[in-house]
């Protein structure tokens, strides 16, 4: 990882988390602040960046990626990565039966489902599965 790139990171806020930490998510910590606020371990964020980039770059068709948080700390996030990306944003309620119900308006076949939260956004992982 170069200077540039942690920089880049800085400059974003992506090493900040949150004041809650799931156990899963303990691998992913650099070291928690004075006021209880995590701080992410940018080297692990980036090998994992490193490990998914084939898989995105291998998509041809940017809206068959879609981008789903129903949680508020994830939407913001969703609709800045989808308007650049060109991928399909959901920010907010997720329709069941989006990605299985073909008489459905909003039916789609995503390729690629990126989840804000995978807990908060586990129907669209069932159906997408």
């Amino acid at each position: 990882m170069k200077e540039e790139d942690v920089l880049k990171f800085l400059t974003a806020g992506t090493h900040l988390g949150g004041t809650n930490l799931d156990f899963q998510m303990e691998q992913y910590i650099y070291k928690r602040k004075s006021d209880g606020i995590y701080i992410i371990n940018l080297k692990r964020t980036w090998e994992k960046l490193l490990l998914v980039a084939p898989a995105i770059v291998a998509i041809e068709t940017p809206a068959d990626v879609s981008v789903i948080s129903s949680r508020n700390t994830g939407q913001r996030a969703v609709l800045k990565v989808a308007a650049p990306t060109g991928a399909t944003p959901v920010a907010g309620c997720f329709t069941p039966g989006a990605f299985t119900n073909q008489i459905q308006a909003a039916f789609r076949e995503p390729r690629l489902l990126a989840v804000a939260n995978p807990r908060a956004d586990h129907q669209p992982l069932t159906e997408a599965s």
